[in-house]
């Protein structure tokens, strides 16, 4: 690959034109090689890459379209931009439609060529960015975690030294940081990987309820236990159960289950017989259990068993350069999910983007692409299309950055903004935050707001 500021295949038939468009990006330092027409420019692409091929539509035999086919096909990281006539607009909407990164309509400015070319270029790099570490995290890791940046780099490490052992895992992280997937990827990379991943969120149910999961439960043990049930534990035998918010357990049941991990026994609510399970646990939190122990919250006996590995997921402002290669992701996932030609983002967006505080973490970004994806009006997301809180974000406080506040102020200022934004309407304000009513509530109380009645909107 060159060491230009990017690759660049010019192709049309035209040689004028083609001359033209080569010496003018030329000028502003891309290495640029030209092609005839879609015969020549198929050859050039399968000898080598491009970053970006600017191809007129209408051409002889083997036109535009035919290079756009072959490229998406060999090569999908290289973003195609059609060049056409006024009157060929159906031309080049069908070609965005099939994979093209844009178009540029004859006669172009030259303003136009170089900001689709710096776009252009952009994306590529961004998508081929991402490609290589999806890539490498299938080959290492058999996740799809994404992120290059030093502190999931180490969360990659140590997934990769622990997955082999047996040993309990304890998954720290605010929620939407991803612990699910990472506890997922342990056991994807494990000798257990054949057998069952049976993931459980402990904050969802109520404890009798949980217990009954966890341990199954005879006939008639309880009101509404008209048959006898076998319990996650069992339906974990030989692989991994993720118990997750595992914080959030009353005491005890922690000691039931604490007995559990030391005998590798699990007994039916219910029953007096005690059935053997060979079960690697992963389990996951949002809150601090070493804290929770010294206020007498959780058993220290427990703790200490969970604690065996314990790997900590950066919250997302702690590790912005991910941003893009993240919201990359999610809106091609989005705009496949909904058929929507969505393709990209403007680089004012994108900053947007970069300079929130993002309380709910990934989770909240994969919800403000796909609800931005949805109702975007055009190709590119603009500025506008971001939700108010986004776009409104405080900037990082001058003379430093956003670690000089503490969490708790920007998540109450951020879930004061976003109550205000949805109208008091907590069903989509949990879903903007990317978490559920119960952690809503949970929130507000720990920062002394009223919600009002837990069932009401």
């Amino acid at each position: 690959m060159s060491t230009s500021n990017g690759t660049i295949l010019v192709v049309d038939d035209d040689a004028v034109a083609r001359q033209l468009l080569a010496d003018a990006l030329r000028k502003e330092g891309y290495d640029v090689e030209i092609a005839a027409g879609g015969a020549d420019a198929i050859a050039l692409g399968r000898a080598k890459p491009f970053d970006v091929v600017l191809t007129d539509i209408k051409m002889g035999e083997v036109d535009g379209m035919a290079v756009l086919r072959e490229f998406r096909q060999r090569s999908p990281e290289t973003a195609i931009v059609l060049l056409t006539a006024f009157g060929s607009m159906d031309g080049a909407v069908e070609a965005i439609k099939q994979g093209a990164y844009d178009y540029l309509a004859k006669p172009f400015k030259k303003e136009d060529v170089k900001l689709v070319v710096r776009r252009s270029l952009d994306h590529s790099r961004l998508v081929r960015e991402n490609a290589r570490i999806r890539e490498e995290l299938r080959e290492r890791h058999g996740s799809p975690l994404i992120g290059s940046s030093p502190a999931m780099l180490e969360v990659y490490t140590l997934v990769a030294r622990v997955s082999s052992g047996k040993s309990t895992v304890l998954l720290e992280g605010e929620s939407g940081t991803g612990k699910e997937l990472v506890a997922h990827a342990i056991h994807t990379n494990s000798p257990r990987r054949g057998r069952p991943f049976v993931p459980v969120n402990c904050a969802a149910l109520s404890e009798m309820l949980l217990e009954s999961e966890l341990f199954g439960h005879e006939k008639g043990a309880f009101t509404g236990a008209v048959v006898a049930k076998q319990g996650l534990f069992e339906a974990a035998d030989q692989g991994t159960l993720f118990l997750d918010e595992i914080g959030d357990i009353g005491q005890a049941l922690q000691v039931k289950l604490l007995r559990v991990i030391q005998e590798q026994e699990v007994r039916h609510v219910g029953g007096t017989a005690s059935i053997k399970v060979d079960v690697r646990i992963v389990a996951a939190t949002n809150r601090d259990l070493a804290q929770m122990v010294k206020e007498g919250k959780f058993r220290e006996d427990l703790f200490y068993r969970l604690n065996v590995v314990r790997i900590v997921l950066p919250p997302l402002r702690e590790r912005r350069e991910d941003i893009p290669m993240l919201a990359h992701h999610f809106l091609q996932k989005a705009s496949s999910a909904n058929n929507q030609p969505v393709r990209g983002f403007v680089p004012e967006t994108m900053a947007l983007l970069e300079r929130y505080h993002w309380p709910g973490n990934v989770r909240e970004l994969e919800n403000v692409i796909e609800r931005t994806v949805s109702l975007a009006p055009g190709p590119l997301i603009m500025p506008d299309d971001l939700p108010e809180a986004v776009r409104k974000a405080e900037p990082a406080p001058a003379g430093g950055d956003e670690s000089l506040l503490s969490l708790d102020d920007v998540e109450k200022r951020h879930l004061a903004r976003v109550l205000r934004e949805t109208g008091g309407n907590k069903v989509r304000a949990a879903k903007i935050l990317g978490i559920d009513r119960r952690t809503l509530y949970r929130m507000a109380e720990r920062f002394g707001m009223d919600l009002g009645e837990e069932g009401s909107e």
